[in-house]
C-alpha cells in the first residue's frame, strides 16, 4: 500500500523525540509518499514557511513524520528503500558564510555564477529518535540513522537501521540536490523536494551494530563519532560483519579481504560527529 503524507504543520517537526506522536501508521512493506521543505524550512527560496516556530522544537531540519511501523520492536532492523527523490527547482549552498543559489536545469544544477554539477538528489536525513526521552537535535547522525548525509543514498538504494524504540517512529527530509563526500562547507545543494517515496520493511534476520546500506552495486557500512578514528573503526567493524555473513568466512580472512577490496570514505565532517562509510563493491571480490 502507498500512503500519502501531506506537507503541513502537523506533519513537520525540527527535532527527534520518542514522545512525538506518529502522524501515520503503516504496515511492513508499505510505502510513503511525501513532499519536503528544504533543511531551512523553505518551500520558496526567499522565505521560510509561516509555521516555522522559533525554539528547540523547530531548531533542526524540517522533517516529515514520525511514521510508526506496526509490530516494529526495539532491537530489530528497519529497511528503508528509497524509491524516488524529485528535487524542487531551486537550491542553496553556503560557503564562507554566504549563500550561493542554484537552479535545476534538466539533469544539472547551475549556480548563480554559471558553473554546473550533475543532479544526484537524496534524502539527507532518514532516521529514528534515540531511546532516551526528551528533545534531541536533528544535526548529528546516530546509530539509529538521522542526518547521515551520504550521497550514495539516491533512489534505488536501501538503508538498514537498528530500531531504537517500539513502532520505529521514522522521520525523513533534508533534500540534497547534489553533494560531495565530506560535505565540506556544511551544506549540500539544500533544496525542497517535490516528491519522495520510501518503502519500509521490518527485518528480523539482520542484527546490526550500526547502519548499513545497499547502494547501486555495493554494500556500505557506516560509523559516526566525534573521533574520526573511532568512526572509521565502527565502519570497518560493520563491513567485516557483512563480509563474514555474505561470504561465510572467518574474521581474520574477512579483514584480509577488506584490506584489499574495501574503500573507506568520509561521509561528512560537519555535523558535530564525523561520518565514515566503508564501501564493498560487488565486483571487488570474485
Amino acid at each position: 500500500m502507498i500512503h500519502e503524507l501531506p506537507l503541513e504543520r502537523a506533519t513537520v517537526h525540527g527535532h527527534f523525540s520518542r514522545e512525538l506522536p506518529p502522524v501515520l501508521t503503516v504496515d511492513s512493506g508499505d510505502s510513503v509518499r511525501f513532499r519536503s521543505l528544504n533543511a531551512g524550512w523553505r518551500w520558496e527560496a526567499d522565505r521560510e514557511v509561516e509555521y516555522h516556530r522559533p525554539g528547540p522544537l523547530d531548531e533542526g531540519h524540517a522533517l516529515c513524520g514520525p511514521i510508526e511501523v506496526r509490530r516494529a520492536q526495539a532491537g530489530s532492523t528497519l529497511a528503508v528503500r528509497v524509491d524516488e527523490v524529485v528535487p524542487g527547482g531551486w537550491g542553496v549552498t553556503f560557503g564562507g558564510g554566504a549563500p550561493f543559489g542554484w537552479t535545476l536545469k534538466g539533469e544539472a544544477w547551475r549556480s548563480e555564477r554559471g558553473h554546473a554539477v550533475v543532479s544526484a538528489p537524496f534524502l539527507g536525513v532518514i532516521g529514528m529518535p534515540p531511546r532516551e526521552r526528551g528533545v534531541h537535535s536533528t544535526i548529528p547522525p546516530r546509530r539509529w540513522g538521522g542526518n547521515i548525509d551520504c550521497k550514495e543514498l539516491v533512489a534505488g538504494s536501501t538503508l538498514f537501521l537498528p530500531i531504537p524504540v517500539d513502532g520505529a517512529l521514522l522521520s525523513a527530509g533534508d533534500g540534497h540536490g547534489a553533494q560531495g563526500d565530506g560535505e565540506l562547507s556544511g551544506t549540500a545543494i539544500e533544496c525542497p523536494l517535490e516528491a519522495a517515496q520510501i518503502t519500509l520493511d521490518l527485518r528480523d534476520d539482520l542484527e546490526l551494530r550500526m547502519p548499513v546500506a545497499r547502494a547501486g552495486a555495493a554494500w556500505l557500512a557506516f560509523g559516526f563519532d566525534e573521533d574520526l578514528e573511532f568512526a572509521t573503526r565502527q565502519a570497518i567493524d560493520g563491513i567485516l560483519d557483512l563480509i563474514e555473513r555474505e561470504l561465510g568466512v572467518d574474521r581474520g580472512y574477512a579483514e584480509a579481504l577488506a584490506s584489499v577490496a574495501v574503500d573507506l570514505r568520509i561521509t561528512q565532517m560537519v555535523n558535530g560527529v564525523k561520518g565514515v562509510h566503508a564501501v564493498l563493491r560487488d565486483d571487488a571480490i570474485r
